[in-house]
This record gives C-alpha cells, sequence and structure tokens, in this order.
C-alpha cells in the first residue's frame, strides 16, 4: 500500500520488509555472537616453528642457520611467532603471566619444529597462543 506523506510517498510495504530484515539480521548476529567469544580463550595445540618476529617479517630469516640470531632477538624482548605447519598461519607467542618473559623452553627452542599448547586468543586479525607447554 503506497500513501502520500511529507516528502512524497511512502511505501508501507517496503518497510515492514526493511523491519523484518533488520530484525532477521539482528537475531543472525546475536545468535553467532557467543560462539565466536566461546571460541576465545580454548585449548589448542598447533605445530610449527619458532620464528622471532622480527627477522622474519622484515628479511624472511629462518632456519638452522638463523638459532643464534632468533635466541639473540627474543632474548631482547623481539616477539616469538610460530608458524603453523601445513597452514603458514602465524600465532604471537604470550607467557601464562603478564609482565613475565616466555619459558625458555619456547626460547631454547627458536627455529626448531615444535608443538605448543595453550589457550588460542584472536584480536583484529592477530592469533596469540599463550604457552602452557611445548614439545
Amino acid at each position: 500500500m503506497v500513501r502520500p506523506g511529507l516528502g512524497g510517498y511512502q511505501n508501507i510495504e517496503g518497510k515492514q520488509v526493511m523491519k523484518k530484515l533488520a530484525l532477521m539480521a539482528l537475531l543472525a548476529t546475536v545468535m553467532v555472537a557467543p560462539a565466536a567469544i566461546a571460541a576465545d580463550g580454548s585449548e589448542k595445540s598447533v605445530t610449527g616453528n619458532l620464528e622471532d618476529a622480527y627477522c622474519y617479517a622484515t628479511m624472511g630469516a629462518k632456519g638452522a642457520s638463523h638459532k643464534a640470531c632468533a635466541i639473540k632477538c627474543v632474548s631482547k624482548g623481539i616477539p616469538v611467532m610460530l608458524i603453523e605447519s601445513g597452514t603458514e598461519k602465524s600465532y604471537i607467542l604470550l607467557p601464562d603471566k603478564d609482565a613475565s618473559p616466555l619459558p625458555d623452553s619456547v626460547i631454547q627452542r627458536m627455529e626448531d619444529r615444535v608443538t605448543v599448547t595453550g589457550k588460542e586468543y584472536s584480536r583484529n586479525g592477530v592469533n596469540y597462543l599463550v604457552v602452557e607447554s611445548v614439545k
């Protein structure tokens, strides 16, 4: 049904359809959001190579010949990345407590293939893994 309004004609059916679409979008968001939140902080094991973020990102440096440099860099505070085997997905490793360093089991295994188990978080497209164990 169309009726005259102040700014011209208004389509009543069109408004009802838009309200229904908006309601459906809101319901879909409400139903999906808890699943995304529940996954944050879940336990995960990731296998891949430990890299220092600076040399890996800026120079592509990696491998056994880079091990001593990587240990030196992360000992000075450069973030540690775990590059997942097969997917190349990257995780920034975090210690299990605020204001504490990563464990030596991470630092001494730089450039090695390891499996890190911990809680997974994702913020603004960046993946994090809180280190609980390294094998």
